[in-house]
């Protein structure tokens, strides 16, 4: 009897022990995992959420805009109740996406082969000049969608109209372009027998072909036309050009997706409803 007494016991220790040692394993576990867990949700915690371009731009309550007013209908210098000021169609948008982000809309005024270079270095937030977005630079900054199309066309001293009708006409003549602009690059590539002069504003260029200083000007036919009417002595050829990178689109700094799927938002909005057609209208019928 005592025996098996004690044989009882010893398989009641045996199974205590074994029970002890199962309880006492997950509690090992239990002491390092959570530890482990709760850390990584601290450190995770810690890193604050990095500011996009966006953020900040909502935070300060205003955005930048970068522009070359001297590109009528899409902006340029205007006097209105006696006080100069910048109008134009990409003017209008830029301040409807303003509207629709919820922040105010300053002006920068500058030349146009200077825009990027401020948009690089933080001075306007973006960039609405009439700018197409070329290959070349969109390795540089980010861009919208296209929100106009216009086709590129050659303007001359009236007096010189019957006698250049082609590119062939062209040949050892100055033919202008805005420095910077995709008119530049059409020049050289399309017109190489010419000599090309370019300068960073239009108006200068227009005084320039007045003057007799160039023999003809590239520009976009809303541009031509609104020089033209207030220009008698200047007129628009039946000249066709090549132009593979077409329309406009809105500049950002390069990184910043944010911002360009809020403004591409905002363009589809007044594309959809023919607000730009609108603009544009109204723009033109500004310039004097």
């Amino acid at each position: 009897m005592i025996k098996k007494n004690a044989t009882l016991l010893m398989i009641f220790i045996c199974f205590a022990l074994v029970l002890s040692a199962c309880g006492q394993k997950p509690a090992a576990q239990s002491l390092s995992e959570p530890q482990n867990a709760s850390a990584g949700k601290s450190t995770a915690a810690s890193e604050p959420k990095k500011e996009t371009k966006l953020d900040e731009i909502k935070k300060k309550g205003k955005i930048v805009v970068g522009t070359s007013a001297d590109y009528p209908p899409y902006e340029f210098h205007k006097e209105i109740d006696k006080k100069d000021g910048i109008v134009g169609f990409d003017i209008e948008i830029a301040k409807a996406l303003a509207k629709d982000l919820g922040v105010q809309l300053e002006i920068k005024d500058m030349k146009f082969d200077g825009l990027l270079a401020a948009l690089d270095a933080g001075n306007v937030d973006f960039v609405m000049s009439g700018m197409t977005p070329t290959e070349e630079r969109q390795k540089n900054v980010d861009f919208t969608k296209i929100y106009y199309t216009a086709v590129q066309s050659v303007v001359v001293r009236s007096e010189d109209k019957d006698k250049i009708k082609s590119i062939d006409d062209l040949k050892g003549k100055k033919v202008g372009a805005q420095k910077g602009a995709t008119q530049e690059k059409i020049v050289k590539e399309q017109m190489p027998a010419s000599e090309l002069k370019a300068l960073g504003k239009i108006s200068d260029l227009m005084l320039e072909l007045k003057n007799k200083k160039i023999d003809a000007l590239v520009v976009e036919v809303p541009v031509a036309t609104a020089y033209l009417s207030k220009n008698q002595d200047l007129a628009l050829t039946d000249m066709k050009l090549q132009n593979e990178d077409s329309g406009s689109a809105i500049a950002v700094k390069k990184g910043s997706p944010e911002l360009v799927d809020a403004l591409n938002k905002s363009l589809d909005k007044l594309l959809a409803d023919k607000t730009i057609d609108k603009l544009v209208a109204e723009a033109n019928d500004l310039v004097e």
